[in-house]
């Protein structure tokens, strides 16, 4: 029996169905290590674990990947975590959902679709997605998803390469029907980190960012909603990332670990639980890796008199280890991080930098005859 004192519900679930996807984006959030197609959880598990999680009290499901479209029984899925009552959110590239499938899961429940959009000319999206006519293809699948009656919401991950579009990104979002865009500046984790040399823009381009959504968020007032996600580097503090360890939500992965945010698994020596093996509830309220920074008793100097502690939670553990070799440790993103000079320097290089991207894929691609960008879809 658990001797933790009662914790408040989850409010969001992102079930990571696979890590099979036809891009490549360099940016992504994944693991460097992508889980194999043979490792999945099966369909039976999944509805389990969503009946579980309505359970537990969460109402919103990010049913994620990779290309959640890439899982053949994607529809099963919706329809069984619209049974349990969640609310569904496919997060998808629109590779691989045509009209008919796209039906198929607006019947089985779905109830909101975000499309990811790598730039706004054709050419440069596909070179930053990893795959020709990706972009065409994305166009198409966001008329569709008007006709089959959903609501839209474009996703813009921000980086050097395409921050000078971000006006065109909104513009462009609101004539293809999308209710809200989410102009999200790239976080440094998984793939992102390995290209961080090559994504940072600039600090003038970041403040110009800033003003250019602000300036569209009065000019297009009822027409979109205009969300944005501030880049870490460029902050005095930082974010509470996901809103506190353990707090709000949680995340599964492909083979059904159970992670309190996407790049946990970096940090060693904590217990991952998996929902083979452990109810949902029981992983949320006990789990070792769940527990190890809930609150603020495990934290240092200067986060653990800081009175910003329950604030922003001394910000992530994920970067904090990254770039400091401790999840302990302040974000070095804050100004009171002894740390913070790692920052300083880590803008400095990407500023001198000209370093292409390295693009997620499975395996080297010296290993590969063909494109190395189609090993990204495979596993």
């Amino acid at each position: 029996m658990s001797l933790l004192p009662p914790l408040p519900a989850p409010l969001g679930l992102l079930a990571e169905l696979t890590h099979r996807c036809p891009l490549a984006c360099p940016y992504c959030s994944n693991p460097l290590d992508l889980e194999r197609r043979s490792g999945e959880l099966d369909t039976a598990t999944w509805l389990r674990l969503f009946e579980e999680a309505a359970a537990l009290g969460v109402l919103q499901l990010h049913l994620s990947g990779g290309e959640p479209a890439a899982r053949s029984d994607l529809a099963a899925l919706v329809r069984g975590a619209s049974r349990a009552g969640l609310y569904t959110n496919l997060i998808t590239s629109g590779i691989g959902l045509d009209a008919a499938r796209l039906g198929a899961l607006a019947e089985a429940g779905l109830e909101h679709v975000q499309l990811s959009v790598q730039h706004v000319r054709a050419a440069e999206a596909d070179r930053i997605a990893g795959l020709s006519g990706a972009h065409a293809k994305k166009r198409v699948f966001a008329g569709e998803v008007g006709r089959a009656g959903l609501p839209l919401t474009i996703n813009a991950v921000i980086h050097r390469a395409n921050i000078d579009v971000v006006e065109e990104f909104v513009r462009e979002a609101a004539a293809l029907g999308a209710r809200r865009i989410e102009v999200a500046h790239s976080q440094y984790y998984g793939w992102a980190l390995k290209n961080r040399a090559a994504l940072l823009p600039s600090a003038e381009q970041v403040a110009e960012t800033r003003a250019t959504v602000e300036r569209l968020r009065v000019e297009l007032q009822g027409t979109i909603v205009i969300d944005y996600v501030a880049p870490d580097y460029f902050g005095r503090f930082p974010k509470p990332c996901m809103n506190g360890w353990g707090r709000q939500s949680l995340n599964v992965t492909p083979s059904g670990r159970v992670l309190p945010c996407h790049a946990a698994e970096t940090i060693p020596g904590l217990g991952f639980w998996s929902v083979r093996e452990r109810p949902l509830r029981e992983i949320w309220q006990e789990s070792p890796a769940f527990n190890a920074f809930r609150g603020t008793g495990w934290m240092r100097e200067p986060c653990a008199s800081c009175p910003r502690r329950e604030v922003d939670f001394g910000g992530c553990r994920c970067q904090a280890l990254a770039l400091t070799g401790d999840p302990r440790n302040a974000d070095p993103v804050c100004m009171h991080s002894p740390a913070r000079a790692l920052i300083t320097a880590a803008l400095e290089e990407a500023r001198r930098s000209h370093e292409q991207f390295a693009y997620r894929r499975y395996v080297p691609a010296t290993t590969k005859a063909a494109n190395p960008l189609t090993a990204a879809a495979e596993g």
